[in-house]
């Protein structure tokens, strides 16, 4: 099985579809219940949701996810069934696999509780209809490209003690996510130094992100929550709170964290720890999902982005 521990649940939607040909005569006998094993659609129907929620013991690289609402629904044709399933979780990783069994498994259904009456039947084809859930529906479409600052706060690293290895890792992950990287630096702990710096940034250069690591624990010289009191005009607490609950499912020393998030002028500052393997939780949690901050910041409402919507 492929590792997805670094995902986050998000609402996961599928929708799959079967069509199983038959003779009209049969159609007849489905629709005015005259099946002499019983209705064959809701027997259908209980097999599909029994299959969904069944689905990784019989495919073994799929996951077990709790489902949370399988429904069918059936269309009947003059010469064909269609089966329609629809399955939805709050999951990790997506259900297409589980829609594609439920509407398997009711056509399966329907052919074994029709197969008396009708010689001819043929299961014609099963196919994913849509899906939804998952980081590629929070992709922005930006009307430009993003300018992002990397600032690594760091005594030790600033004096040639350490090298730094969670700045480059932001640095190199924003250019993956397609932001233009502007400006790295390395900074002592000083406060002083680190309001002038992102002042510099916000007002002067107007960069759009500034992400900081480093700083935010509880040691007498991490500062960086004390610096952004002077310099965060709105703040975003639900930024630090999310990544902190994304953080605690997968080390208790995530609520230690001081971080802190919020605007200045039209630029989005986000503290991240100091730790490489919590920068990097950090930047899976944010990423894409971030970057529909600013549409909002520059005034273009809810939207996906500013098209004249």
């Amino acid at each position: 099985m492929l590792d997805i521990s670094h995902k986050y649940p998000t609402l996961r939607s599928a929708v799959a579809e079967a069509k199983l040909s038959l003779l009209p005569e049969t159609v007849v006998a489905v629709k005015n219940r005259q099946v002499p094993k019983g209705d064959p659609l809701e027997v259908a129907r209980a097999a599909a949701v029994l299959a969904a929620k069944n689905t990784p013991a019989l495919i073994p690289y799929c996951h077990p996810i709790p489902i949370e609402f399988v429904g069918l629904d059936f269309d009947l044709g003059e010469s064909s069934v269609t089966v329609q399933a629809t399955v939805k979780a709050i999951a990790a990783t997506g259900v297409e696999m589980e829609a594609l069994t439920a509407a398997t498994v009711a056509a399966l259904t329907l052919y074994d509780m029709l197969k008396m009456l009708d010689r001819t039947m043929a299961i014609e084809g099963v196919r994913l209809v849509k899906k939804r859930g998952g980081k590629s529906d929070f992709k922005e479409s930006l009307e430009r490209p993003l300018q992002a600052a990397v600032i690594v706060m760091s005594d030790s690293i600033a004096s040639g003690e350490k090298t730094d290895t969670s700045g480059r890792m932001i640095e190199e992950r924003l250019q993956k996510e397609g932001l233009e990287v502007v400006e790295y630096q390395v900074v002592p702990d000083e406060p002083a130094q680190i309001v002038r710096l992102i002042q510099n940034l916000a007002d002067e250069r107007s960069v759009d992100l500034i992400i900081t690591t480093g700083g935010t624990g509880f040691s007498p010289r991490d500062r960086t929550p004390e610096a952004m009191e002077k310099l965060l005009e709105r703040e975003i607490p639900g930024i630090p709170e999310a990544i902190r609950a994304y953080g605690q499912q997968r080390t208790p020393y995530s609520m230690l964290s001081r971080a802190r998030a919020g605007i200045r002028g039209k630029t989005l500052i986000v503290n991240l720890p100091g730790s490489r393997k919590g920068v990097a939780e950090s930047l899976d949690f944010l990423f894409p999902a971030i970057l529909h901050a600013f549409p909002m910041i520059w005034g273009f409402g809810w939207g996906m982005s500013h098209k004249g919507e």
